[in-house]
Parts: C-alpha cells; sequence; structure tokens
C-alpha cells in the first residue's frame, strides 16, 4: 500500500492541472479550446491514477447515497447563490457563447465533482483526521507519521474529526475567490456532512455535481452570469 506521500501527486494532479490550465490568458488560448484542453488533461490523469484511488462505494448502499447527494446538491446550489449574492456584481455580463457554456457544463457539471471530492473528501479530508490522530496518539511528529507511515485508503468509510473538517474547509475555499469564500465554506461544511452521514464518495461527488449542474441552469435561465 502506498503511503499519504507517495498518493499525493494521484490525488492532486487532476486537480492542478485543471486549474493551471484555466489560468493560461484567452489571448493564447481561446476559453473554448481552454475548456476542452482541460477535460481532455484531466480525464487522462484521472485514468492513470484511478487505480491508486479509494473505492467510491462505502458501506451503505449507492443508489440512497446518489438520491440524497442530488437533493443535498440542489440544496448546496441555493445555498451558494444566497451567500454569494451579496458579493457579485449587478452589472450585465456578456453570456457565454453556445460551445463554451457547454464545455464548461460538461467540465463543472461531470468531472470537477470527481476530482475535487477525490481530492478534498478522498485525500485532504482523510489525511488530516490520520494527522489528527497521531497527533493524539503516536509519539514524534504528528505530520510526518500521517504522511510517511500511513494510507488514506484505510481509513474507515465516515471517519472524521474536527481538524479534518477544519483543515478541508479551508484546503476547499483557498481554491476559491474571497467574494465566493462564504458560500465555499458552507458547501465544504455540507460535502463533509454528507461523508460522514453516507460514508462514501458516491454522495459528495453526487451532490457537487448536482450543485453545479443547477447552477449552469440557474445562470442560463435567469442571466445572472456573475454567478457563474
Amino acid at each position: 500500500m502506498l503511503t499519504n506521500r507517495q498518493l499525493f501527486l494521484p490525488y492532486i494532479a487532476p486537480y492542478l492541472a485543471y486549474v493551471g490550465i484555466a489560468s493560461i490568458p484567452s489571448e493564447y488560448l481561446p476559453v473554448e479550446f481552454n475548456y476542452l484542453f482541460r477535460i481532455i488533461t484531466v480525464l487522462s490523469l484521472l485514468c492513470w491514477a484511478w487505480r491508486w484511488y479509494s473505492p467510491l462505494k462505502g458501506p451503505r448502499s449507492p443508489w440512497v447515497s446518489t438520491l440524497v447527494g442530488a437533493g443535498v446538491g440542489f440544496i448546496g446550489m441555493v445555498i451558494w447563490v444566497a451567500l454569494l449574492a451579496p458579493f457579485v456584481s449587478t452589472d450585465d455580463l456578456q453570456p457565454w457563447s453556445s460551445h463554451a457554456f457547454f464545455l464548461r457544463l460538461l467540465g463543472a457539471g461531470l468531472l470537477v465533482p470527481v476530482f475535487e471530492e477525490l481530492m478534498m473528501r478522498g485525500f485532504v479530508f482523510r489525511l488530516a483526521f490520520q494527522w489528527d490522530h497521531a497527533r493524539k496518539t503516536a509519539k514524534g511528529r504528528p505530520l510526518n507519521i500521517a504522511l510517511d507511515e500511513r494510507s488514506v485508503n484505510d481509513v474507515p468509510p465516515g471517519s472524521w474529526s474536527w481538524l479534518a473538517i477544519i483543515f478541508s474547509t479551508l484546503v476547499f475555499t483557498s481554491g476559491h475567490t474571497m467574494q465566493e469564500w462564504p458560500a465555499a465554506v458552507a458547501f465544504s461544511l455540507l460535502m463533509a456532512f454528507l461523508w460522514v452521514q453516507r460514508k462514501d464518495l458516491v454522495a459528495c461527488i453526487t451532490a457537487h455535481a448536482v450543485t453545479n449542474i443547477t447552477l449552469a441552469v440557474y445562470v442560463l435561465s435567469t442571466g445572472n452570469w456573475q454567478y457563474w
């Protein structure tokens, strides 16, 4: 079994690739090609790393987790819009082209939930849990123990600690713009709740996907492009 230090790259690489490609200015890579490049690259990385990931399913029914995740995902969209509303500009923004919108929906709705939940609840949350456990029970340097003597894939589904919740929430929130921080904190706590209650990543991935897809539908139907 690989240690957490060895698992770091497989779990983190898809996220880093997605963010890195997204940072390329549009004058060098038009938005449609940018999203297409992200999708192809991240899919390739997920296929390469999948053998090292922990199972998405847990001890409970994945079908029930999917249904619960879908319901929580819709709630997540409502919370996201409500908490972001005070911070977004009221100026009208230029709508995305149909091709750009479709590619962004494909990436945000089907791809981002998979690699972000694998990274956040699959790796960061569980690494923090093992770090916290080592801090309480082991001698020496607890972070080094968690990195070099533990594997997140050994963490029982649904395991949690306050440090794991707080640390994963901070990491998730740091990947968003400042105006999104209140919404990101609330959403990360919602995903932590799902992990603890359903004890699998199926519910978290489904909820994340439904939130992103329904947010895209909301933006398209209302013209409030500043929310996406």
